[in-house]
């Protein structure tokens, strides 16, 4: 079986692209972030074509930001729209909301979690503190269930320094923070598994490369986009691996998705970046960030 996660940062800008990397990679389970629409709205533009390809399909959207979907050809039971205790989020301008940012289902024995975890925009802003709130209330929510599960998504934090490209270009800057990275550690506690970096302990891994500056091509990039799996669906992997090809081409969303293959693995135990970069960890002393510049 063959599980997927991809933040496509619009279905609506790549509609054409999702369809064409369901084609060619024959996901079974697809977990998808940032929506950025409805639920109406992706079932609309999207729902033919998953049921012509055999997926049922689940959302939790939002207009214009957010959202999250799970697609399924190996059934989709027990769907869980949002995290039972999660927080909302509000502004002094606005009244709080429960954002979409997660759906969880049963699919081939497996609870699956899509998640879309809070950026935190800065470091002790609301945002930050509604950030490690979200995250503690999706622990309790894990904690609860004894099926075996699979949290899969863009979980907005790189595990160690060793996913970022230059750990100090990221000082002061959310993603990487010792309480973001304690509250993904305390996940990882009830007993799951972070598959890619567990195939590949010592390999430069990344699934995320801003837009700006080149980022891409210089191989400046983050993986946080994850997928942890309990102990008997860890046991089962075949291949772990993050599709950097559809980073590629034209209008790509900013993030590849990240594979996992169980029992077996159609393209071989490959990885951990397929195609590899054509740099691995180049000298980057001095570098800032895009949105530091």
């Amino acid at each position: 079986m063959r599980v997927a996660t991809w933040n496509v940062n619009s279905v609506k800008q790549r509609h054409p692209r999702l369809l064409e990397w369901l084609d060619q990679r024959q996901p079974d389970v697809v977990c998808l972030q940032e929506l950025k629409m409805t639920d109406d709205a992706f079932a609309t533009l999207v729902g033919p074509d998953l049921t012509e390809r055999g997926y049922e399909f689940t959302s939790a959207g939002q207009p214009q930001w957010n959202g999250v979907a799970l697609l399924s050809r190996v059934g989709l039971d027990d769907v869980v729209p949002g995290i039972p205790a999660a927080p909302a989020f509000g502004t002094r301008d606005a009244s709080p909301e429960v954002e979409g940012r997660a759906v969880s289902a049963v699919c081939g024995g497996i609870r699956v979690h899509s998640l879309y975890t809070p950026n935190g925009r800065e470091v002790d802003s609301d945002h930050y503190r509604y950030k490690l709130a979200w995250l503690a209330a999706l622990r309790e929510q894990i904690a609860a269930d004894d099926v075996p599960q699979l949290v899969c998504g863009d979980m907005n934090i790189a595990p160690t320094d060793h996913d970022v490209f230059d750990p100090a270009a990221f000082a002061g800057h959310t993603h990487v923070t010792a309480p973001e990275r304690d509250a993904l550690a305390a996940l990882q506690q009830l007993g799951l598994r972070d598959v890619v970096r567990e195939r590949w302990p010592d390999d430069i891994v990344f699934s995320y490369w801003d837009y700006r500056a080149g980022m891409f091509q210089k191989n400046y990039g983050m993986r946080i986009d994850l997928i942890l799996a309990s102990g008997e669906v860890a046991d089962r992997r075949a291949a772990a691996w993050v599709d950097r090809q559809a980073r590629k081409g034209k209008g790509p969303s900013d993030h590849a998705p990240v594979v996992l293959d169980l029992d077996t693995a159609p393209d071989g135990d490959v990885g951990p970046m397929v195609p590899p970069p054509s740099v691995g960890r180049p000298t980057t002393r001095g570098v800032k960030l895009p949105q530091a510049r």
